[in-house]
């Protein structure tokens, strides 16, 4: 599928649901899918690299999935920290809809997806997961990056997967000369063709 059709606000072709089964946070959960969107037929390598690599997500406060397509990294948050509240954000409407409705579906009351204007901007996130979408281009990428990154609380942690092939080092270094020094940017672990980049926010 051509990247333009999922990092558009509305993709072409109908939204026609389908059954999705996958396994999240150790069990098999019955979710729905669609065309239209980011890895629609389930968890895509880079997530499972992120789930395998990563520790556990901080227990409590404001949680972070930067581009939720159906929802596998903010369902998986929802379920490993019933006590956060996890935000979903995504530009593809059809992305909001079918995490909000795979959370209902999971009965998790702590995960909303939304487009990224409508979050609150005072909310500060103590983890962010992400398999950042590469593809949009460098410019749009660093600015989503930019955006969100800079809202880590104090001591808050993001974890960033991204393929090596697709400029994980180059983004790790353009990371560390963006964020200011209260910031840390460091290479955790590398998996398959994927690193794991961490940014810490310095507790105060």
């Amino acid at each position: 599928m051509e990247s333009a059709h999922y990092f558009t606000a509305q993709p072409a072709g109908p939204f026609t649901r389908k059954p999705l089964t996958v396994e999240l946070a150790g069990a098999t959960r019955q979710l729905q899918t669609s065309s239209g969107i980011f890895s629609p037929d389930g968890v895509d390598k880079g997530t499972a690299v992120l789930f395998s690599e990563v520790p556990p997500p901080s227990p409590k406060g404001h949680l972070l999935d930067i581009g939720c397509g159906w929802g596998p990294i903010a369902l998986t948050l929802g379920l490993m920290a019933p006590h956060a509240k996890v935000h979903a954000v995504d530009v593809n409407e059809r992305c909001i809809t079918l995490t909000n409705e795979n959370a209902a579906a999971l009965g998790l009351t702590n995960v909303t997806a939304s487009l990224p204007h409508e979050v609150d901007p005072a909310v500060e996130f103590d983890t962010i997961w992400s398999n950042p979408p590469i593809r949009i281009g460098k410019d749009e990428l660093h600015t989503l990056l930019l955006t969100w990154l800079p809202r880590l609380a104090a001591g808050g942690n993001a974890w960033l997967v991204v393929q090596k092939n697709l400029g994980s080092d180059s983004l790790q270094r353009w990371l560390s000369t963006e964020l200011d020094s209260s910031y840390t940017v460091s290479r955790e672990s590398t998996s398959k063709t994927f690193r794991i980049i961490r940014v810490r926010k310095a507790s105060q």
